[in-house]
């Protein structure tokens, strides 16, 4: 298990490897992030955002989006996969935030978790990118193949792999450093293989030089 301190020096190498720790998602404001993520479900960033241009195009408020119908929102949102059930989550959830919650989303936990189709991974990223709550971990599969790879962990169950992430890295970094973990895994710690070569973690991480074989 690694310590607070090795927890420290890789958020610090990511950091420095990659400056700006943003979601690949493509939004405006809360209720645009809430579309996106669900669209998000087995379907790459770069599919979504192209969806998400499209549909925030004709629906540019929360209400106008909400009065839609399922079937006019899986028209455009089929091409992210799973539209109907999609288009479903997004009609109703719409609609309980802009009736129950004042077009507002919730900011806690609990509450986020209420909304069809927010799941905890989803709310996690509400959390901390629109309402900055600090010690979030948004357990995507980079996150977890990396906390893995890593040491930090050996699960990939997320709820598991979130509680582990929470306790050693530092708050105020946790989100940001889920976000780089997408942005590393793409492009160096891979699912099919960890191109250790060029790893800015490889001082750092007891798995150097081991491949998705381990």
């Amino acid at each position: 298990m690694r310590t607070k301190a090795d927890a420290k020096k890789i958020v610090e190498a990511l950091k420095a490897e990659y400056p700006v720790g943003i979601c690949s998602l493509d939004y405006d404001n809360a209720w645009q992030l809430m579309v996106a993520v669900r669209l998000s479900a087995q379907c790459t960033d770069a599919r979504v955002n192209v969806v998400t241009e499209i549909l925030f195009k004709k629906y540019p408020t929360l209400e106008a989006l909400a009065s839609a119908t399922p079937a006019e929102i899986e028209e455009i949102v089929r091409p992210c996969g799973l539209g109907r059930s999609k288009a479903r989550d997004i009609s109703a959830a719409t609609g309980i935030v802009l009736t129950q919650y004042g077009g507002h989303l919730p900011n806690t936990m609990e509450e986020l978790l209420k909304l069809p189709g927010v799941g905890r991974k989803s709310a996690n990223l509400i959390l901390g990118d629109i309402f900055h709550v600090p010690g979030v971990v948004i357990a995507d599969t980079h996150c977890i193949r990396m906390a893995n790879r890593l040491g930090f962990i050996k699960s990939t169950d997320p709820l598991k792999v979130e509680n582990a992430l929470r306790k050693a890295l530092p708050p105020e970094e946790s989100n940001d450093y889920c976000h780089r973990c997408v942005l590393h895994g793409r492009a160096v710690c891979t699912a099919r293989k960890a191109f250790c070569g060029k790893c800015v973690l490889q001082n750092l991480c007891p798995k150097i030089g081991v491949t998705p074989a381990e």
